[in-house]
């Protein structure tokens, strides 16, 4: 009889090196030949906005043409634009390396914080299991616009993920603190407050509202003109971050826009809409906590934010990494074959949604146009349709893969 022995722990070791660097090459090919599409388009404005603030301008007063959507500013609370200052004095090229070099950086770091308990859980070799998860990360859009825009998005995952899995869990003193940085930096991550709030870790939740009551007051003492600009006026004005039609624009507010487009959609029906996805998506994330899966509460919190923001743009769209994760967990633990081959579908379907995207491929023109067709419907709002699936879809019930 044939001998069923395992191969060697060489022979294993070799073979995962191979894996691994297969996929880093193919995924470096396929980033290669999309190219730079945005040349750092974002940074390059929030270095042109802080170089006319330092030439005594207000902040909140720039504006560059865009032939999409007419005219974009700066946008950021005035804490971001305190740390994105120093920038004003550097050359172009030192700032998108360090942009570049610091996103890559914390795509690694992130990722590896979310595979490492799972690798140490199942006896998988840890190395392996960040190799072959780092470059399925750096395919998906949003890391793509991420790097090619400039954006300091990865910043904020940082110390979002950092918070939730590592400062929260562990109750270290300062947790919070991370979230509370990433609020101060963009308002987007405030939701993570809520969802401290949701699932009664109220000490975090208070250390993450004072640190972002503190960056905020910080700013208004260092520059209370640009503070008083923004909160009185820049921040109530949607029009500045762009057209909520453009496809682009991968909230709730922007599938409506877009089927009622050139009209604006009813605010009711967005407001509505709004709550229903945020009440449903937090209960959902508060039975991930509770159960002990901060990975799930997090990324079922990550998909709300997306969702019932006015604007989100594909780069804000990091969740389906922690979320694609959970799936892929549970779809390979021991339960009933329909339920795991319903998991690793939901886990491809939504992998495939964000590494194809919804702007990197297609184009519905600069102009707003309505909706016409199902086809149209189902791409034009691809990332609005799988965060839904996955709100619904995402395990709660299980226990974390790190157990």
């Amino acid at each position: 009889m044939a001998s069923t022995t395992s191969a060697p722990p060489s022979t294993l070791a070799t073979r995962r090196i191979a894996v691994v660097a297969a996929l880093a090459a193919a995924v470096a090919t396929a980033l290669w030949a999309y190219g730079n599409r945005h040349d750092f388009f974002d940074l390059r404005i929030y270095v042109a906005a802080m170089r006319w603030w330092a030439d005594g301008n207000d902040l909140y007063a720039y504006a560059q043409p865009d032939r999409v959507q007419g005219e974009l500013y700066f946008t950021y609370p005035p804490f971001a634009a305190l740390l994105l200052r120093p920038f004003a004095d550097l050359p172009l090229g030192v700032t998108i390396a360090v942009f570049t070099v610091g996103t890559v950086l914390a795509v690694g770091l992130t990722t590896w914080w979310l595979v490492e308990p799972l690798a140490r859980a199942r006896g998988w070799p840890r190395w392996y299991a960040a190799g072959l998860a780092v470059p399925l990360v750096f395919l998906i859009e949003p890391t793509r616009e991420t790097l090619t825009f400039g954006q300091i998005n990865m910043l904020l995952i940082v110390l979002i993920v950092g918070d939730l899995l590592l400062a929260v869990p562990g109750r270290w003193r300062l947790a919070g603190a991370g979230v509370g940085l990433a609020t101060a930096l963009k308002l987007f991550p405030g939701i993570f407050i809520v969802y401290l709030l949701v699932t009664r870790r109220w000490r975090a939740a208070a250390v993450a509202s004072a640190t972002a009551a503190g960056a905020t007051l910080l700013a208004a003492a260092v520059a209370p003109r640009a503070s008083w600009q923004f909160w009185t006026g820049a921040l109530w004005s949607t029009e500045r971050v762009g057209r909520t039609d453009y496809t682009g624009n991968q909230s709730l507010q922007g599938l409506l826009a877009r089927l009622t487009a050139p009209a604006e959609p009813p605010k009711l029906a967005w407001l509505l809409l709004v709550a229903a996805v945020a009440g449903f998506g937090l209960w959902q994330a508060a039975r991930a906590a509770r159960a002990g899966d901060e990975v799930t509460g997090m990324a079922l919190t990550g998909l709300v934010a997306a969702l019932i923001s006015p604007i989100t743009w594909p780069h804000h769209v990091y969740w389906f990494v922690p979320a694609v994760l959970t799936l892929v967990v549970a779809g390979s633990a021991p339960a009933g074959r329909r339920r795991r081959v319903g998991l690793i579908a939901l886990a491809i379907g939504g992998y495939a949604v964000a590494a194809f995207g919804v702007v990197s491929f297609l184009d519905f023109g600069a102009a707003p146009e309505p909706t016409d067709t199902v086809g149209e419907f189902l791409l034009r709002n691809a990332y609005v349709l799988a965060a839904l699936a996955l709100l619904a879809g995402l395990p709660t019930d299980t226990r974390p893969a790190s157990e």
